[in-house]
């Protein structure tokens, strides 16, 4: 695909979420166990599995919200099983393929747990081979070592209701400058290097589009992130009329150049931005206008060159701390020359983790693409070795089939679902999720997903009605697909297993979402043995 500028209307929407995998075999931790599927029609109709009353009413609503008009122009795979029995309730499609969109991310984070487990951690560290003078000279390279750590921001932990932040987005990068310069360092004869080489060089998975790349949830995926390898871009308009809007892109300003052609219009005008950045560029073009009265516009930037940024921002806020750097900041990737003729020795400052079921409740929760990505390829590298996306997939597509899930079921290209060749079937989705609860780390897996008229992508949905409170499940969208897949108690106490994905919909996504909306709605409220009635004595 040749590539070309891409050119991004601020206001169009741009929330997209998703993930993929392909075929491995794990080496899973013992908290994981082997997983037989439950037995389910497949077919491409409806199936009336039983003749149960509550069945056939919750058949009659959701047949009726899929052929309304607008859904029923698209393609629908729904499967709706009994959690205990496994019994099918009510099916569409169960082994059709479908794009997941963020649904992915539920085997992602499956798979972290089953093989890394939920108390896993790891390091990022800051060190050097070389030796400091009694003058604080150090003599040699000053080695940034990423490891995977999603988390170097400034976010708090454990997640709560919604996402929180503390401090400024480069603050655990201060914190390194901090321990840095408190070992007496005051300057460094060598290079900052940034080095990311645990995972190949590979920051854009399969299927993924150049209009992603732009913005934060296609950011470029390396072993070191600073802040979701993204940084915000304020712009705001001018005090007069005709002048150039202002814009501040924070720590970004000396990493990136901004073509600003942003006018600044009359009150009450139309405002209309666009932003746009060749593949590869560090150029960043505004256009377009903005009235006197408008508000601050905030966009957050995805990096394309994450580990290039990460060796720039510590060489500045170490300069900031009145350490002299007399090199370069620049990145080591996976293939390059050597750092150094030997590795680090000395660790000079480090940051830890937050455990990984910390991270896997964020990663579900507000649905982090490069979050997801990162889960993927570190539970391959952990317990096999896997240094690339081809081996990570082989690796996922293992696990896949020890969770009992029929092979071809699950095609995936990433771990976050936002690749377009990504494919399930609503059966491998509810197969997953019968594994999951099935296992040790079950609970926990199940209180990571989004909870209806909550928190996380699901707050704002299903809020004021029986559903509320009742269904814990990932969210998905990406482009013409909307996806909804999960658990679910329903009023008479039955607990469910479902998933609801539907592709080729010429439907705004909250247009989508009343309509899957709507069936877990209907799931609720039908869904379950009636209560035995009183004996009259």
């Amino acid at each position: 695909m040749a590539l070309q500028r891409k050119v991004h209307a601020f206001l169009v929407g741009c929330a997209i979420f998703g993930m993929v995998v392909s075929a491995g075999t794990p080496n899973t931790s013992a908290q994981s166990r082997p997983f037989k599927p439950a037995s389910s029609r497949s077919g491409t109709a409806n199936s009336k599995s039983t003749a149960r009353a509550d069945v056939e009413r919750f058949r009659q609503r959701a047949d009726a919200a899929l052929s309304a008009a607008g859904p029923d122009k698209g393609a629908w795979g729904v499967l709706v099983t009994d959690a205990t029995t496994g019994e099918v309730l009510y099916a569409r499609n169960p082994g059709g393929y479908f794009m997941p969109a963020s649904n992915a991310k539920l085997f992602t984070t499956a798979l972290a747990l089953a093989t890394l487990g939920p108390d896993y951690r790891l390091r990022t560290t800051v060190a050097s081979s070389g030796t400091i003078d009694a003058n604080g000279v150090l003599i040699g390279d000053l080695v940034l070592t990423g490891r995977g750590d999603a988390s170097l921001s400034n976010r708090k932990f454990p997640y709560g209701k919604k996402e929180e932040r503390e401090g400024p987005p480069e603050k655990v990068f201060a914190e390194f400058a901090d321990a840095v310069a408190a070992r007496g360092v005051k300057e460094v004869t060598g290079d900052v290097i940034a080095d990311d080489s645990m995972f190949q060089h590979e920051q854009f998975p399969s299927g993924w589009l150049v209009d992603d790349i732009l913005w934060s949830y296609g950011a470029a995926v390396s072993a070191i992130a600073v802040n979701d390898n993204t940084f915000s871009l304020e712009v705001r308009p001018a005090a007069n009329e005709g002048e150039p809007a202002r814009y501040e892109a924070g720590l970004a300003a000396d990493f990136y150049s901004i073509d600003n052609l942003i006018r600044t219009g009359a009150r009450g005008s139309e405002e209309k931005l666009a932003v746009a950045r060749d593949p590869g560029s560090r150029v960043i073009h505004l256009s377009g206008t903005m009235p006197l009265d408008a508000q601050t516009r905030r966009l957050t930037i995805g990096i394309e060159e994450p580990a290039e940024y990460a060796a720039s921002l510590l060489a500045r806020l170490l300069e900031a701390r009145g350490v002299k750097i007399d090199g370069t900041p620049r990145a080591r990737h996976a293939g390059g020359p050597p750092v150094d003729a030997a590795p680090p020795q000395t660790v000079l400052g480090e940051h830890t983790s937050v455990p990984l079921s910390d991270e896997i409740r964020l990663t579900n929760k507000n649905s982090e693409n490069l979050h997801a990505e990162l889960l993927l390829l570190l539970a391959a590298h952990e317990k096999a070795g896997a240094s690339d996306y081809e081996d990570a997939l082989k690796f996922a597509s293992d696990f896949f089939r020890a969770a009992g899930i029929t092979d071809g079921d699950v095609v995936l290209s990433d771990g976050s679902g936002l690749s377009r060749k990504d494919l399930v079937t609503p059966r491998a989705v509810v197969q997953l999720l019968r594994y999951a609860a099935a296992q040790p780390w079950g609970e926990l897996y199940r209180s990571t997903l989004p909870v209806a008229g909550e928190d996380g992508t699901l707050s704002d949905r299903m809020k004021n009605t029986p559903a509320a409170d009742r269904i814990f499940a990932k969210t998905g969208t990406i482009g013409h697909g909307n996806a909804l897949s999960g658990y679910a108690t329903t009023l008479r106490g039955e607990r469910l297993l479902f998933s609801i994905l539907g592709n080729n919909n010429n439907l705004h996504a909250p247009d989508a979402n009343k309509v899957i909306d709507a069936i877990c709605v209907a799931m609720v409220e039908e869904l379950g043995p009636a209560p035995h009635a009183n004996k009259r004595k």
